[in-house]
């Protein structure tokens, strides 16, 4: 089995270049910095303007390479729908803006690969909890309010037509 190396960095999608942290990282490895770059921003573009994680694995024998590009923080996730800066200091009692259950469901659609959670509806319930955490409402309401909806099975239909 030949040796392998990766190497992981978090870069805005779309946007790598040749420079850091991608090159003293890369450069020593012997692979062409100008494939991977292309390769990375090709993957990644979907997630243009925001940070994702990307990791790339060397061969170190043949250098050919292999890119895995993850996806961004659901609360980046959150923010580019909102089109906020940041999250809410005083999540609890200040909140940032609203964003829609059909928001919500396309975040937790990008999320799922990664979830923790067996199921969509666990994933959409992962996702209300960062708009809990970050003061972002839901269709105008508490986050919390709509988890308990979402539990008592009032969006049941609408999660299996997503999934």
């Amino acid at each position: 089995m030949p040796p392998y190396k990766s190497v992981k960095f978090l870069i805005e999608g779309g946007n790598a270049t040749p420079g850091p942290p991608i090159a003293p990282a890369l450069g020593p490895l012997g692979v062409r910095l100008d494939r991977v770059v292309a390769e990375i921003n090709k993957k990644s573009m979907e997630f243009k303007g925001l940070k994702v994680p990307v990791e790339v694995i060397v061969d170190l024998e043949t250098k050919d390479f292999e890119i895995k590009v993850g996806t961004p923080p659901t609360s980046a996730l959150i923010l580019k729908e909102l089109g906020a800066d940041k999250g809410s200091g005083e999540a609890k009692k200040k909140f940032i803006g609203s964003i829609t259950m059909e928001q919500v469901l396309r975040i937790a659609k990008i999320k799922r690969p990664q979830s923790l959670s067996r199921t969509f509806k666990g994933t959409v319930l992962e996702v209300l909890g960062t708009c809990v955490s970050m003061g972002v409402l839901v269709d105008g309401k508490d986050p919390k309010e709509v988890v308990k909806a979402v539990k008592s099975g009032e969006f049941d239909e609408i999660l299996k037509e997503v999934e």
